[in-house]
Parts: structure tokens; sequence; C-alpha cells
């Protein structure tokens, strides 16, 4: 492995629930990060995706599938677009997505017609044209009728909950926003009130099991909860509380550290969640089953030039989605408005960076990941 270097984090691990404490450790690869090559995501004409402010991944079969957030261009909103993962080829969108009429008679039809924040993205491996996605900011929407607040204000989080949102897709291809129901925090989980740092990242079990990553809690800590969807889930559209697995992972005395997108893989000993790191350029490796110990591995993100520039390290990637196929992990970004402009290092790009236009990136998973 080169220079490597285990070490267990001073501030120890965070942990909820029963299962005996395991360490946190940095892995790094010789002397330098593993770089993971992005190509441009480009369209059949070859022109690069504008703006779409990519923000969760899933595979669907051997095609990769992202969503826009709120901050996103407006015609990049409120569909499903798709990549061919080897080419970074987009395929298309979906529909923009139609309310069915339970959700339009919700609380939350207003927004969700709108310019809903949508974050994360999740497929439902037991139901394969069924999705679920998650909002985020919606400070800017204004309030709640004075009936629909006084039903939801016990949120444990922010004045606006945060909605779950399903999602179906027929056979003509056509998506629909199906169920919505808000989540609901344990006052005792101490989430805190932060709306444009909520779940960034979720991802599905075999079992129905959705995990969800926290940005931050009230201590600035990065937290995974989950849900159980089962049959009857979606037959009620009160508070959908939520739980907290008992799950290793790094704490921080200061900074900002969150997780901004979340992946399953599994080896024939256990189920580990795969979760970007944004901020620290990092892939955490979290065994559900606490036997194998959380590692945290250091990235760096290069770029497939375009003619005339020589591949380059860049500044800020901004990693907001992970899928994987077979045992490759794919990375999609979400480019940083504030700081995009910072990976500038050939003028032939700028036009790219200016478009705020994604990179798909890939890493082949290692095995060394996933053992004590």
């Amino acid at each position: 492995m080169g220079k490597s270097r285990f070490l267990a984090l001073c501030a120890g691990v965070f942990l909820m629930g029963c299962s005996e404490p395991q360490s946190v450790i940095v892995v790094e690869q010789s002397d330098t990060s593993i770089v993971s090559n992005g190509q441009w995501i480009r369209d059949a004409s070859g022109n690069v995706m504008p703006d779409p402010q990519t923000s969760g991944l899933f595979a669907l079969g051997g095609t990769l599938v992202t969503i826009a957030d709120g901050s996103a261009r407006e015609s990049q909103q409120r569909k499903l677009h798709f990549i061919t993962p080897a080419t970074a080829k987009l395929q298309g969108a979906s529909n923009v997505f139609e309310l069915a009429s339970r959700v339009s008679r919700s609380c939350f039809s207003g927004y969700l017609t709108n310019a809903p924040d949508l974050e994360a993205l999740a497929a439902d491996p037991r139901h394969p044209n069924v999705f679920y996605t998650v909002t985020e900011d919606a400070t800017r929407t204004g309030t709640l009728t004075p009936r629909c607040e006084k039903k939801y204000e016990k949120t444990g989080s922010t004045d606006y909950p945060t909605l779950l949102i399903r999602l179906e897709q027929n056979s003509q291809g056509k998506v629909t926003l199906t169920h919505v129901r808000p989540l609901q925090f344990a006052p005792e989980m101490a989430v805190g009130n932060f709306p444009n740092d909520g779940i960034e990242g979720m991802v599905m079990a075999e079992d129905g099991t959705l995990y969800l990553a926290l940005e931050k809690d009230k201590a600035g800590q990065p937290r995974i909860f989950t849900l159980s969807i089962d049959e009857q889930f979606w037959e009620s559209g009160d508070f959908a509380p939520v739980a907290e697995p008992s799950l290793s992972l790094p704490t921080f005395s200061k900074g900002n550290h969150p997780i901004n997108g979340l992946a399953l893989y599994s080896t024939a000993q256990s189920e580990f969640l795969l979760a970007a790191a944004r901020n620290d350029d990092e892939l955490w490796v979290i065994d559900t089953h606490n036997a194998v110990n959380t590692k945290r591995i250091p990235l760096e993100f290069s770029v497939n030039a375009s003619e005339g520039c020589e591949s380059y390290i860049m500044d800020n990637a901004s990693i907001e989605g992970l899928a994987v196929i077979d045992d490759t992990l794919w990375l999609i970004n979400d480019p940083w408005k504030k700081n995009y402009m910072k990976n500038v290092v050939c003028e032939t790009e700028r036009p790219n960076y200016e478009a705020n236009a994604p990179l798909l990136f890939s890493l082949p998973l290692r095995e060394e990941w996933f053992s004590k």
C-alpha cells in the first residue's frame, strides 16, 4: 500500500445505540490521494449539460439517473435525467413530474408544483419503476396555510418540514409524483434548524430500509438516519418518524464535513454504505453491521480535458451523487457556483465552467476498503 497510515480519530466515533464502538481510520494510498478522472456530461450534439445542479444519482440497469435541485436552471428542474455511464452521454430527460391527485390535495402541492429543492435520489430495489427523492430548503416558498402549519409544526428540525417523495415511472416513461410524507426527527436527536444543510444523500437496501444522510446537526456533525418503507408506509400522509441506526461515523471538532451522497455495496460478509464527504474530498466506507472499521479514503478529481488542454486536478469538484454498477463506483458533481470557476486551468474549458456543467467520474472499488 506504500506510505499508508491508520489514524484513530481522537474525537472518537459518533454512535447511537448499543453496538460496540468501532475505530474510524484514515486510509491514504501511497503519497497521494486516489485520483478519479471525469468526463463532461454531453448531449447527442456534444453540448455540455447546462446548470442542472445535479444532486443525486442511482443506477437503473446500466443507465445512471440524476435529478436537479432548486437552484438549477428552470428547464432542468423536476425531471429525471438519464446518462450512459461509459460515455457520459446524456440520453435525455423525463417529463416534468406530474402530481397525483392525492398530492395535489395535500398541504405541500404549492411547493412541489413550483420550485421544490429536490436533493438526493434513490431507487427501490423491490419495485424497478419506483424512486424516491427528498426536499431540502423550502424557506423561499413562504409558510404553509395555518391549518397545515399547525398539523406539521413538530418537525424536530426545520420550520417547513423535510418531504420524502415517491416517484413512479409508467410503461410509457411518464414520471408521476405519487405520494409525499413529511419527515419527523425526535427532539433528542438534536438535528437543529438548518434549512440548507438537510438531507442530501439517500439509498435503499433490498429489505426496504431507506438510509438518509444529513449534512449537519446542531453540533455540526454529519448523521445518517433510516426509515422502513413497507407496503403500508404510503397509506398515511402523517409525519414519518426517522430512526437512527448504530453506525460508526467520524466526528469533528470544527468545520463543515457534510455527507452529500450515499450508495450501497454488498460483499459476501456485509453491506456497506459509501458516503461522499463533499467538503473533504473523501469517500467514507461504513459497514452497516459494524463488523469492519469505517474507512476515510481521500480522493482527487481530474478532468479529461478538451482538445488542446492537458488533464488537471480540480480545485473544487463537490460530489453530490454516488451509484454502484457491478464493482465500479460512479460519482456526479453538483457545480458549486461560488467555487466552480476556481477550476479553470485551460481557457478552452472556461465556457463549461461558466455553464455550471457537471462531470461524471468513476472509481473501481477496492477489496481492501471492505476488510478489517
